[in-house]
């Protein structure tokens, strides 16, 4: 019996947690009660979102608020169709130390934080959208052949904007 009363008052603890922080970014992010509830639901999950909407509607600010509110390392990555895989995951440079000897040393990429920001992933190219697929599935990246885990917890929560108001498209021409 005394288990059960352990077990229930950390799930009230953990219920009032949860509502003190769905209460701190329904302060910074104002009227968007629905979109808060399923973005911190896919985080207490351990899952990754997609935010679709206007520019201008806060995506980036949930996901700051979020990352603060959660006590989590957050990062941002701008997509851009010239985004490179390497842009994401980090790679491998060759250092010269003062004895002449070289080495490779891995820098670490912006996956490597546990919320990351992939703002506009829709602009990326197919193969940096798959090496950021394939981080999510995996939670781990594969660099120059080593296979390097991703810090736990790890999400990724993505933007989009609607097709019609994103960047000029090939059947748009500025005026």
């Amino acid at each position: 019996m005394a288990k059960s009363d352990e077990l229930l008052t950390e799930i009230e603890a953990l219920g009032t947690k949860i509502a003190d922080a769905r209460s701190a970014v329904a302060q910074r992010f104002i009227g968007q009660e629905r979109v808060v509830e399923l973005s911190l639901a896919a985080l207490l999950c351990g899952g990754h979102g997609l935010l679709v909407g206007l520019p201008g509607m806060g995506k980036t600010m949930l996901v700051d608020t979020l990352g603060t509110v959660m006590g989590l390392a957050s990062g941002r990555v701008q997509f851009t169709p010239d985004l490179m895989p390497a842009d994401i995951l980090g790679s491998e440079v060759l250092e010269t130390a003062k004895d002449g000897s070289r080495s490779f040393r891995f820098i670490e990429g912006p996956i490597f934080g546990q919320l990351l920001m992939a703002d506009e992933i829709n602009r990326a190219s197919p193969r940096t959208q798959s090496a950021l697929l394939q981080a999510m599935q995996e939670r781990q990246v594969t660099v120059a052949g080593q296979h390097r885990a991703l810090p736990a917890p790890f999400h990724v929560l993505a933007t989009q904007n609607p097709i019609e108001q994103g960047h000029l498209s090939p059947s748009r021409s500025p005026a």
